[in-house]
């Protein structure tokens, strides 16, 4: 996996949408633009987070 800050990461929820979360990267903290990520979730919340499987990076959206 592989990521830049900006982008988005959605882990789906694995039995249900309630498991599903959105967040913001803001650092890369890893190798290669690996992980650790630190992300910012809707709510404020900061973490650093290392995704599982069922995790997908969305890129930012191009800037004018």
């Amino acid at each position: 996996m592989r990521a830049t800050a900006g982008d988005r990461l959605h882990t789906h929820g694995v039995t249900s949408s309630k498991g599903e979360h959105n967040a913001e990267i803001i650092e890369v903290r890893g190798a290669d633009n690996g992980p650790p990520y630190l992300v910012r979730f809707a709510d404020g919340e900061e973490r650093v987070i290392y995704p599982g499987p069922e995790t997908v990076v969305n890129p930012r959206e191009p800037q004018d």
